[in-house]
């Protein structure tokens, strides 16, 4: 007779970790550094405004040709592109997924109410939803141009200062890096815990750490608009 054949396969390492809610929470951790790596360079490279157009416009210029000659016209820039989209992608949908398990395991309210959450962590959801839906609308505004008048391409530093003349356009960028402030103020915190860096004698530490990220990234990313609106940068 012949032998039955053995149907029953062992998950692959990636859908062990998808499966897992330690898994998730990884990955929301490792997509989240990414994140925050990507958001203290560009910080850098945005305060390159106060010292010039052509400090600007050069530096826009050289983000374009990182690699050459071994990597053609914008390679490395789509690369890092591609890079941030995974990241983000993967960050929102383990956030949603582990929002909907928590949901499931807790279907009856508590019979007492729970220790006050931070502002921080009570905002993290709705936090995420601001920060992606600023993501669209500051790519459209400042990268392809679609919803800025008089946009031309090639030229960052005059249309960083159009958008900016806008008193609406300063007001949804600033309450968006106030958004990005509290969510790099817990997620940091979180994702620490997550790989295993925290302990008691770190959270003093890490926490100081946190705010510091948050409060220097905030600052720094509201200084470009405040800029513009103070007649600094024009």
């Amino acid at each position: 007779m012949a032998l039955a054949t053995r149907t029953d396969r062992r998950p692959s390492m990636a859908r062990t970790v998808w499966g897992s809610t330690v898994g998730k929470k990884t990955i929301m951790a490792v997509s989240g550094l990414i994140m925050l790596l990507y958001l203290v360079v560009h910080m850098f490279g945005n305060l390159k405004i106060f010292f010039g157009s052509g400090s600007f416009n050069e530096y826009a210029h050289w983000l374009r040709t990182i690699g050459e000659p071994f990597l053609h016209y914008e390679w490395a820039l789509w690369i890092i592109r591609v890079v941030l989209v995974a990241a983000v992608v993967l960050h929102g949908v383990c956030a949603y997924q582990l929002s909907r398990l928590d949901r499931r395991a807790r279907p009856v309210a508590y019979a007492h109410p729970r220790p006050r959450a931070s502002y921080a962590t009570r905002t993290m959801r709705w936090g995420g939803v601001i920060l992606l839906l600023f993501i669209v609308w500051h790519i459209l505004d400042l990268t392809t141009g679609t919803v800025q008048r008089g946009f031309v391409p090639g030229h960052p530093y005059q249309n960083v200062v159009a958008a900016f003349h806008d008193w609406w356009n300063n007001v949804v960028y600033i309450v968006a890096m106030l958004a990005l402030g509290l969510h790099i103020r817990h997620g940091f915190w979180s994702a620490a815990q997550t790989l295993g860096a925290g302990s008691a004698t770190r959270d003093r530490v890490l926490k100081a750490t946190a705010n510091a990220l948050a409060l220097v990234l905030t600052a720094g990313f509201i200084a470009v608009p405040v800029g513009v609106m103070t007649g600094i940068v024009s």
